[in-house]
């Protein structure tokens, strides 16, 4: 019999996975996800992206065994592992549905190579991205640098095939090769466990993913685009992990998106802002395959004479959430605590490390990429550089949010602050944005010692936004100096 292995990766799902389709329709096939821990230490999975994993690997595992499968788990270097599995399987063929980080390029590349000198067949499908990387091009044939006219373009062209059904049989190989134990591999903390938080909001899955979809659809989508930027109530989808890790397909969202709008035409508006933000992360994909620097280097070269400070102190305040400013404090612990922050907090509390405290963004980018379930690399990348002003179509850097005026203008109530920093609380919705206003009288009433139960601010924003436009202005200079 013909057997196949399907390496799953960032696509834990059997519905819409276009390589496992193409696997069933050929004969039997092995799934097989291996746990490469040599890719380059900086990129390697995080904590919390660990956490998912463990339990989306069990998720899809049960899924195969319903389907009268199973899934092999091997842990060691991804071309070794398949190779071996190639073996001891007999393989014909070795399938997957391609990646577009660096790295996975690379290691398919290599892994293509490898098997094709062994005389198996590989193929790469795309099934991760609504467009694949490269298609979307100006009329002059190159690639947007600017997310408007990519995403108005993207719009123009062909849709999104429709998703394929997941296989309705997957036949078994004459042997099954041995298997890992996931539990040994450790992926979940325990000395702390420090995941309460995670096992409190999530549940990993391609069930969950499904369910979540169904329900912003039919509940939040047509108050998307009013509750969005408020992160006291959930009025954003949920999916961003199910995405990344591929327990849902862009393609699966994109349609039952644009079915719900067909059934419904007053949805449009709100359906068309939601897509777009899928179109975001596509033009995110996009950059990082053109630019695959994106995580390490500023793409504006300008920001190269940058003068960031070090200040380690200030640095694990901000991780910690204990900058003295509500706002940036809850969505730092937001993220200790549930492994994902809200999107306009995410904004703010990245403007803070980056323009109050001077910061390097690499250094946001990479704790991020510790504590988000949903650590994606273009993403992550892309959306920091945005905030520091040094990427594609990025915010400009003299743009400084006022931390205060954004808790009032979004948390006008103070909702998301009192959840996240319990120890204001009890403060007047109307001074708990900056608590440092408040009378003692106030404070007293609230239980509010500044310096003691909650720090003072640790920086002035007016004074902080000036150091800021003065490291813009010295920058400037720089460049200018090595120009002449």
């Amino acid at each position: 019999m013909h057997t196949t292995l399907v390496l799953f990766r960032q696509d834990l799902r059997l519905a819409d996975n276009p390589a496992l389709y193409e696997a069933a329709q050929a004969g039997a096939v092995v799934p097989v996800y291996v746990l490469d821990d040599t890719s380059p230490d900086e990129w390697r999975m995080g904590g919390a992206s660990r956490w998912w994993l463990h339990h989306s690997l069990t998720s899809l595992a049960h899924d195969l065994t319903q389907q009268g499968s199973r899934l092999i788990l091997r842990r060691g270097e991804l071309e070794a592992e398949i190779l071996r599995l190639a073996q001891q399987t007999g393989a014909q063929a070795v399938v997957w549905n391609c990646g577009y980080e660096p790295f996975a390029q690379e290691g398919e590349k290599r892994l293509a190579d490898a098997l094709q000198k062994r005389s198996v067949a590989t193929r790469g499908f795309h099934g991760n991205l609504l467009f694949t990387p490269g298609s979307i091009l100006t009329k002059a044939g190159q690639n947007f640098s600017v997310f408007t006219p990519f995403w108005r373009t993207a719009l123009q062209a062909s849709p999104p095939a429709a998703p394929m059904k997941r296989p309705r049989k997957l036949a078994a190989p004459s042997r099954w090769p041995s298997s890992d134990k996931l539990a040994s591999w450790k992926l979940l903390p325990t000395k702390p466990d420090w995941s309460g938080g995670l096992r409190q909001n999530w549940k990993p899955g391609e069930a969950t993913a499904r369910q979540t979809l169904s329900e912003f659809i039919d509940d939040k989508l047509s108050h998307y685009g009013a509750g969005r930027d408020r992160p006291a109530i959930q009025a954003t989808s949920r999916l961003s992990p199910h995405l990344h890790w591929g327990e849902i397909s862009p393609r699966q969202i994109w349609h039952a998106v644009q079915a719900h709008i067909h059934r419904h035409p007053a949805a449009g508006q709100n359906g068309s802002k939601f897509l777009s933000e899928l179109g975001w992360r596509e033009f995110s994909y996009n950059v990082l395959y053109v630019h695959s620097h994106l995580p390490e280097r500023n793409l504006r070269q300008n920001f190269d004479k940058f003068p960031w400070r070090r200040d380690a102190a200030a640095l694990k305040a901000w991780q910690r959430g204990r900058t003295g400013y509500p706002i940036v404090d809850a969505g730092m612990r937001e993220l200790w605590h549930s492994g994902t922050m809200h999107n306009r907090v995410r904004m703010i509390v990245a403007s803070f490390l980056i323009k109050h405290l001077l910061i390097d963004w690499r250094h946001g980018e990479r704790w991020f990429w510790d504590t988000l379930v949903d650590a994606d690399l273009a993403n992550n990348a892309f959306n920091w550089q945005w905030v520091a002003g040094s990427g594609a179509d990025a915010a400009p850097y003299f743009r400084i949010f006022n931390p205060v005026l954004q808790g009032e203008k979004f948390d006008a109530k103070g909702e998301y602050v009192a959840r996240f920093v319990p120890e204001l609380k009890n403060l007047d919705p109307r001074l708990i944005h900056a608590p440092w206003r408040a009378d003692a009288a106030s404070l007293k009433t609230a239980g509010v010692v500044l310096g003691k139960t909650y720090p003072k601010p640790m920086v002035d924003h007016d004074a902080a936004r000036q150091r800021a436009l003065a490291a813009l202005a010295h920058m400037k200079t720089q460049v200018k100096e090595l120009a002449a």
